[in-house]
């Protein structure tokens, strides 16, 4: 009736202003259809979400990977256990090892880092750090975690179970020392490795690994005060005796949410109600891995906590693992490649590079003790980016990978990898891109 009124108005008495655009009675229709399709669509992805947690926990928590393996070594086993394990990666999509290793190249001896969540963050996907390791033809062997550690065990029981996991993959790859990819937390485990194993390891690649814990900015690197603010690791050393003497890795997840609680409380969720209709498979794929929570033992947040974040004892060298073990990072021979990002809030690049300053005074006494460093930097890609970006896979990672054999023939200095892009597309092929070193 308003609408014929309307129109008899305009019809009986024409002016020359433009009519009014108002909307329909009924317009509301579609936007409140489609927020009620939308909403279900969220709910739906979130029960979803829930019933892989809990199948995955009802599985034991095995390593969320996107490719075929075998178990090789399960150090729960070992004279001095720890709940750590070799895989070697058998299968890539529809590739298998004979189809697509190359063994006269160095085999890569993957490892995720234990803080909070379980393994699988690089090779969870077919575009990741194992899969342009296989895609270059290097074996890829992957080093794993069980979800509760073993009854006492300590940072030293790690070290050692992580060193003969290297001394296997080099047994079997007697022409190639193994190349050691460290991401976040299990860069600074290569790292005690590389520093304790000389000898042992080919290049080390460190990626968002914090090496250097006092360092950053105070603007931008609220971490590296957590400690101090807490008053030390009494926390941790309470949460692991409520625990029975195990500390939730829900509590490591928690306090990487709390540093950006809008993202963790609205923006992530807010992103999979606007886009219900295509985040939902992205979405469940990383909260499968995001929501499998690791403990750790109360001795070995209690070395973490005292001799790293807070203590800061490995830059200094005084690192000591247990009587027969002191770790140096002086002692480091392997070709370093450091890759950080600015726009990482948890490892920043001071943290991930700081420590090269520290270890020598200046260029010439790096030079002198013929080490040669290599550091690369994203401009945005924040921490989790690292690891998990498809795109800084087929870029990053891989121009890493192609360029392994460049690095270990520069002269001993510290070095900037800068990628010369030739292609605007995300997918770059070989070719794509130019590899140069500046020194620094």
């Amino acid at each position: 009736m308003n609408k014929s009124l309307r129109l008899a108005t305009v019809t009986t008495e024409p002016t020359t202003e433009p009519e009014s655009k108002q909307p329909s009675a009924d317009a509301h229709i579609p936007y409140a259809q489609d927020a009620f399709e939308r909403w279900l669509l969220f709910l739906d992805t979130l029960r979803e979400r829930a019933d892989n947690m809990i199948a995955h926990e009802r599985q034991g928590m095995p390593p969320l990977l996107d490719f075929d393996y075998e178990l090789l070594l399960d150090a729960r086993t070992f004279d001095r256990p720890a709940n750590y394990a070799l895989l070697r990666i058998t299968r890539a999509g529809e590739d298998c090892w004979d189809d697509c290793v190359d063994e006269a190249k160095p085999p890569v001896i993957v490892i995720d880092p234990r803080a909070g969540h379980g393994p699988g963050i690089g090779g969870f996907k077919h575009d990741s750090e194992v899969g342009m390791a296989m895609h270059e033809g290097h074996p890829v062997y992957f080093v794993i975690f069980f979800p509760e550690p073993m009854p006492g065990q300590t940072l030293a029981d790690v070290h050692y179970a992580l060193r003969d996991s290297v001394t296997e993959v080099a047994r079997r790859h007697p022409n190639a020392a193994p190349v050691l990819y460290g991401n976040c937390q299990a860069g600074w485990a290569a790292a005690l490795l590389a520093a304790d194993c000389d000898g042992l390891t080919g290049p080390i690649v460190l990626n968002g690994s914090p090496l250097s814990y006092w360092s950053g900015d105070a603007a931008t690197s609220p971490m590296r005060m957590l400690g101090a603010l807490s008053g030390g690791s009494w926390a941790a050393h309470m949460i692991a005796d409520l625990g029975d003497g195990r500390f939730d890795g829900a509590w490591l997840a928690q306090n990487f949410e709390t540093l950006q609680p809008e993202k963790a409380i609205w923006e992530k969720y807010a992103n999979l109600f606007s886009h219900a209709d295509t985040e939902r498979e992205r979405f469940l794929d990383f909260e499968r891995w995001w929501n499998g929570y690791y403990t750790l033992s109360r001795e070995e947040i209690l070395g973490i906590t005292q001799n790293l974040f807070i203590g800061n004892r490995l830059e200094q060298g005084e690192m000591q693992l247990d009587a027969h073990c002191t770790i140096d990072l002086k002692r480091l021979r392997n070709p370093i490649m450091v890759f950080a990002s600015e726009g990482d809030n948890i490892t920043p690049p001071q943290q991930a590079l700081g420590w090269i300053a520290k270890l020598y005074p200046d260029t010439d006494a790096l030079k002198a003790a013929g080490q040669r460093i290599v550091y690369m930097t994203h401009e945005t890609v924040g921490h989790l980016g690292i690891f998990v970006s498809g795109s800084v896979a087929r870029l990053q990672h891989r121009a890493i990978l192609e360029s392994l054999e460049a690095v270990e023939a520069l002269a001993p200095g510290l070095y900037e990898m800068l990628i010369d892009k030739s292609s605007g597309s995300a997918k770059r092929k070989t070719g794509d891109y130019d590899v140069r070193f500046e020194p620094r």
